[in-house]
């Protein structure tokens, strides 16, 4: 299993048109084979931070899935990121 997650950060003025665009993305996403989870969220604390989550089934999964990357609008938005991708070896419940 893999997880990707951290954040990006747009302008704050800009968040809320950045995560409408997105809803399609998080559509296709939820619906893409191998995905378990997909969400972007508005910070509760930082105006202009998008929180980012993923749960994929396997990296072939999310490759297939990611393509090229976000459009060149969505990109030109981005002002800064930390988005890391993790391997899962083990689930237990908490």
């Amino acid at each position: 299993m893999l997880i990707v997650a951290g954040h990006i950060e747009v302008d704050p003025g800009e968040r809320a048109a950045y995560l409408e665009g997105c809803r399609g993305v998080v559509e296709q996403a939820r619906s893409a084979a191998g995905c378990w989870d997909f969400a972007l969220s508005p910070d509760l604390v930082e105006p202009g931070r998008i929180n980012v989550y993923e749960r994929w089934e396997r990296a072939e999964d999310l490759e297939r899935f990611r393509g090229s990357g976000p459009t060149s609008e969505q990109q030109a938005a981005i002002v800064g990121a930390s988005v890391a991708r993790y391997v899962i070896s083990a689930v237990e419940a908490p």
